[in-house]
């Protein structure tokens, strides 16, 4: 059995796969207060933002993680279709669970359904980029820890839907998204845990790109992605500063329908009287 090493690099990628969750998070959930403030399309893009931002974040955690993953005995290589298809799950099932919690009328029906949805389309996203390792050997996975990882996903997801709907300060989303980086990563290194790998030693070179040519160039892209949005998000101004902006500006316009409407005679009596001469 190969030795498996999932910090090649020390802390560095633990804490910046931490990091990477953890934006992601806090601009999905900002996202989603967002859309629960907002009506109609207005509603839809920011939905539409909150499921590309965690499903990003959520990608993008797990990839900078992988780049610390390493085996002994074999080199690594990764299926570019198939990483790609894990970036797409992502996005897709985590929209699923937000527009289910946008639109939802039972908040509690649709808080589980949103939770479950989102947490199976994590893990699935999780073990379908494992599905895209190309190494020397055999890849197994103890059963326990597997449903253990999609069980924190799953709750993970649910918490983070629940802080959606009941948490709307800036501080009070910042320290949820903390908890949800945090679950996430729980999520991930639990079910790097229950990965077997039987190497088998061969010359023969292995299909897929490296780490570095493919995986690190899409995570620094998306890792930009999530950083400018975040800017986009913070500069935006709300549904009530928008209506407060509006109100201001109804206060200071000019009342066209003040105009005459003095009292009749007013003007007349106010009048210098002329002065006629013969």
């Amino acid at each position: 059995m190969g030795h498996l090493d999932h910090a090649t690099f020390g802390w560095l990628t633990p804490a910046l796969s931490y990091a990477m969750a953890c934006v992601g998070a806090a601009l999905g959930l900002r996202c989603t207060v967002r859309a629960l403030d907002a009506t109609g399309r207005s509603r839809r893009n920011w939905l539409l933002t909150a499921a590309s931002a965690i499903g990003t974040g959520i990608w993008t955690m797990h990839f900078v993680a992988m780049l610390g993953f390493g085996v002994t005995g074999t080199d690594i290589r990764y299926d570019v279709p198939l990483t790609i298809l894990s970036l797409v799950i992502a996005m897709a099932v985590v929209g699923v669970g937000v527009f289910a919690v946008g639109y939802g009328r039972d908040r509690l029906r649709s808080l589980l359904i949103g939770g479950l949805t989102t947490g199976v389309g994590v893990a699935s996203m999780h073990y379908m980029g494992m599905a895209a390792l190309r190494l020397h050997g055999d890849v197994r996975y103890d059963p326990v820890l597997v449903g253990l990882s999609v069980l924190i996903a799953v709750v993970a997801a649910t918490a983070a839907l629940w802080a959606a709907l009941n948490i709307h300060s800036p501080v009070a989303v910042a320290v949820a998204s903390l908890v949800m980086g945090a679950a996430v990563s729980s999520m991930h290194y639990t079910g790097m845990l229950a990965v077997r790998v039987e190497v088998v030693p061969s010359a023969a070179p292995l299909p897929g790109a490296t780490v570095m040519q493919f995986i690190f160039p899409l995570a620094v892209g998306l890792g930009s992605y999530l950083f400018i949005t975040s800017a986009f998000v913070a500069l935006s101004p709300t549904a009530k500063e928008r209506a407060a902006y509006a109100h201001a500006g109804r206060l200071t316009e000019p009342d066209e329908r003040a105009v005459d409407v003095a009292p009749p005679g007013f003007r007349a009596a106010q009048a210098p009287a002329r002065t006629h001469s013969n």
